[in-house]
């Protein structure tokens, strides 16, 4: 079933009340907006009888059902009424002045929402896809507005493997295990995609969660980072384990249970400092080898290693290996794939004593001692027992390790884009890539080519620094799938590395050459290769805040978070022509309960306006579709636009929702064209010089100026003018059409009277949301917004002394057009 987006047109009594009468395709409500919208009209003692309210009479279109003249007649006396808001007064010294810089040449961005603005979905149980996937739900979350959608992969998140087809291929058929190739051929549409634990990881989590599988091994590291698939020498690509001690441990041997293939030539080492796992902030120290810590010629099998005459204080130990002995693990040598790498049954770090007995410095809960060993060991509890990061996983799998009872699932990509709710417009599509096969992601495109859905980019993996993988292994693999997918098509558009959200650059261990940059050694190693022209668009998530420390206060540092990380990864060396992407973002990585507060929708206004003031191409929200009230450390909320029971039926909208429709139905238009970005400044501060009210001003392809203003004031409103001025030039701005070419320019300071600025002129559409609106009850699993009222709007027929009250803790779109005397 198609859904009808919610941009096309509609029955008249699907039409919403908004204060654009100039807009000639209205948008449609569903039915619980409807229902909604009924609750919140109220009579109004002066409206003429069978005339429509002041907001709804804007909105009707011209060529419905109402008859024309019912219009004229009460355009007229509408006309009479007095403006309910929003008067106009003489100029005042109080007053504030938002300046827009008009100047073309200094476009901060041009921008196309459909292209732009857009929004998510994520991993899902079977029952929630079936749910999801129905016209009611779909219709109520393509109501949000957002355009194009972008696919998550939480399998890659989960350090597992999926299945995108359940029909495929084997590496070994007759056992149903090894690597699997997902089939293109067009048999049966896809509804659901399942994960698969791999075997292989053996005790690796990386810190993470992964899906747990009941046939756990030993660990072995990705065969596609070896000589035989990235053609460089495995020293080039040295893979590793970590073991985390979790406290400063006295160690001075290591006991390592080798499984095939083993390391040749390795070391161990010790870390000197504080965390250093730490990519987030950049680990804060450095590694040194173990005074005995270097192997040449090993023969693997199990080995008690004395790298310290005295023991050595430490929480963490790094085996890394660069030569392997390429005999075949247990599956054997009929595949190339299992006599790559490196593997491990197990890894303990301890002492030894006088009589060369180990003492383990952190047991296992459920401790293997070595072959032929009496040693007993005592049991630790779980939240004791160490941890370990590797630097890959083989993406072998079988058949018994599928995640399937029904919690962990995918949407198919024949029900994604049959079900309307790509919105028609092409989609943002992940592959698999570190723990998958570049035959497998060639697939998988070549399958949604072959039903021909559209395609506007490839995300290509997810989330590595995550999983502390290395740029130059993120990178070999990127170029071999790379590879794999532009023979199944040279035109599709590949990126990432999709960052988690961080508002900083992500460090890492530094290279022979001294470099901590991830992103800066990952751009490095494509340009060094030839191989930077695969590289279509920087991808990255955003989750700024911590989600137990929030306060209001936190609100204010948004657009600089935002606009910070932009110019950090230019600074790692992203070219200018590569677009920056956030393809996930929320208030935090965690449920928070401000996300469901009248505080996220005003982030989000700064969130969309920053990221595009700074020169950002993409934007995707998350998520897209309603998801249940669930507690958090800061209240119950919910992480979706919609207030929904278990069986996702919509009760009512989040502040999110109403953001997301001002950005959407007020500040931009969608199915328009280009959107061209200028530079603004309103100084209203607090006493800590905290930026109270930001503003974000476009130019739109209808010829309107659309200015989005955020008052981050939580007591207090504020009123301001709005100048529009040419600044270079030294005379106000026309409605003259603005260049192309985006020009970062800092506005300039203008002493000129208010009638030296164009301004706005004629009928200016003003359209608020804010706390008088909405306010988020904090009731436990009867949270609810009361008020829970759609954005309110208004028309003034405005000139260059016209004020505009922006309400406290509010979302305001101005839209008109200019005149200058």
């Amino acid at each position: 079933m198609i859904v009808q987006s919610p941009t096309r047109p509609c029955h008249p009594e699907r039409c919403e009340a908004t204060a654009d009468h100039s807009r000639r395709t209205p948008h449609c409500l569903t039915n619980h907006q409807l229902e909604k919208e009924s609750s919140l009209r109220r009579p109004e003692a002066n409206r003429p009888p069978g005339c429509p309210t002041l907001n709804a009479f804007f909105a009707l279109g011209w060529g419905f059902s109402s008859p024309a003249r019912t219009r004229i007649l009460c355009l007229l006396l509408l006309a009479l009424l007095p403006t309910p808001a929003f008067p106009q007064a003489h100029a005042q010294p109080s007053i504030a002045t938002l300046h827009v810089d008009t100047n073309p040449r200094h476009i901060l961005n041009s921008f196309d929402p459909d292209q732009s603005l857009g929004s998510s979905i994520d991993v899902l149980s079977r029952a929630a896809i079936d749910h999801v996937y129905t016209p009611h739900i779909l219709q109520e979350a393509l109501s949000a507005g957002w355009g194009p959608l972008t696919y998550r992969n939480n399998t890659e998140l989960r350090m597992a493997a999926w299945h995108w087809n359940d029909n495929g291929t084997w590496s070994d058929p007759a056992h149903q295990n090894g690597y699997f190739t997902g089939s293109t051929d067009l048999a049966t549409p896809t509804r659901y995609i399942l994960a698969y634990a791999l075997r292989h990881r053996g005790f690796s989590t990386s810190g993470d969660r992964p899906i747990e599988g009941p046939h756990l091994s030993y660990w072995k590291s990705n065969p596609y980072l070896t000589s035989k698939f990235t053609g460089e020498s495995d020293a080039f690509h040295p893979q590793w384990v970590v073991e985390d001690l979790l406290a400063p441990k006295p160690v001075s041997a290591v006991r390592i249970q080798w499984a095939s293939p083993y390391a040749k030539t390795y070391q161990i080492e010790y870390w000197i400092g504080k965390d250093a796992l730490d990519f987030d902030h950049g680990p804060d120290g450095e590694w040194k080898l173990f005074p005995h810590g270097h192997l040449d010629h090993a023969t693997g099998g199990t080995v008690t290693l004395n790298v310290a005459d005295t023991p050595i204080v430490t929480r963490y130990i790094r085996i890394v290996m660069t030569e392997s002995s390429n005999t075949c693990d247990e599956h054997g040598s009929s595949d190339i794939r299992n006599c790559a790498g490196y593997a491990i049954h197990e890894i303990r770090a301890g002492t030894l004593d006088g009589a060369g007995v180990f003492a383990d410095a952190a047991p296992l809960a459920t401790p293997s001692p070595a072959p032929n060993s009496t040693q007993t060991v005592t049991p630790a509890t779980p939240e004791l027992q160490p941890t370990f990061t590797s630097s890959s996983i083989d993406p072998w799998h079988s058949a018994d390790d599928v995640k399937n009872d029904g919690l962990y699932q995918h949407t198919g990509f024949d029900l994604l884009f049959t079900s309307g709710l790509t919105n028609s417009l092409p989609a943002m599509i992940p592959v698999t890539l570190l723990y998958g096969t570049p035959e497998d992601a060639a697939a998988q495109i070549q399958y949604i080519e072959k039903r021909q859905y559209p395609i506007s980019y490839i995300e290509m993996g997810e989330e590595p620094d995550g999983k502390h993988m290395l740029p130059e292994d993120y990178a070999a693999l990127y170029i071999q799938w790379a590879t794999a997918i532009h023979r199944v098509d040279p035109k599709l558009k590949l990126g990432g590395p999709i960052f988690e959200g961080v508002n900083e650059d992500i460090h890492v261990w530094p290279d022979a050459r001294g470099r901590t940059s991830w992103l800066g050694r990952f751009i490095a190693y494509l340009k060094d290769h030839g191989r930077l022209s695969d590289l279509a668009f920087v991808s990255f998530e955003h989750y700024p805040f911590e989600p137990c420390a929030i306060t209001w206060r936190t609100l204010y540092s948004e657009p600089h978070l935002m606009k910070h990380t932009l110019d950090v990864w230019r600074e790692d060396g992203v070219p200018r022509n590569i677009p920056l992407m956030v393809t996930e973002s929320h208030l935090s990585a965690n449920l928070t309960g401000p996300m469901s507060t009248i505080f996220a929708a005003l982030w989000l206004a700064d969130n969309v306006g920053s990221f595009l003031e700074g020169g950002g191409s993409a934007f995707y929200h998350s998520p897209i579709q309603p998801e249940p009230l669930q507690p958090s450390c800061l209240g119950w909320a919910t992480w979706s636009n919609f207030l929904s029971d278990r069986d996702f039926n919509v009760r009512g909208y989040t502040s999110p929702y109403f953001a997301a429709r001002m950005i959407n139905f007020e500040w931009v238009e969608h199915r328009s064209g280009l959107h061209q970005m200028f530079p603004s400044a309103l100084a209203i501060k607090d006493d800590d010089g905290n930026q109270l009210v930001t503003a974000y001003a476009l130019h739109r392809p209808d010829g309107n100026w659309s200015l989005m203003l955020v008052n981050r004031d939580e007591s207090t409103a504020h009123s301001i003018r709005v100048a529009f001025d040419d600044i270079e030039a030294g005379h106000p701005a026309t409605d003259s059409p603005a260049t192309d070419n985006p020009v970062t320019h800092p506005l300039s300071t203008h002493h000129s009277s208010i009638h030296d600025h164009a301004f706005f002129s004629g009928p200016v559409s003003v359209v608020t949301f804010g706390s008088e609106e909405y306010e988020w009850k904090d009731d436990g699993p009867n949270s609810h917004p009361d008020p829970d009222n759609f954005p309110r709007g208004s028309s003034v027929i405005a000139n260059a002394d016209t004020i505009y009250v922006l309400p406290k803790a509010s979302i305001t779109v101005l839209r008109g057009r200019i005149h200058h005397p």
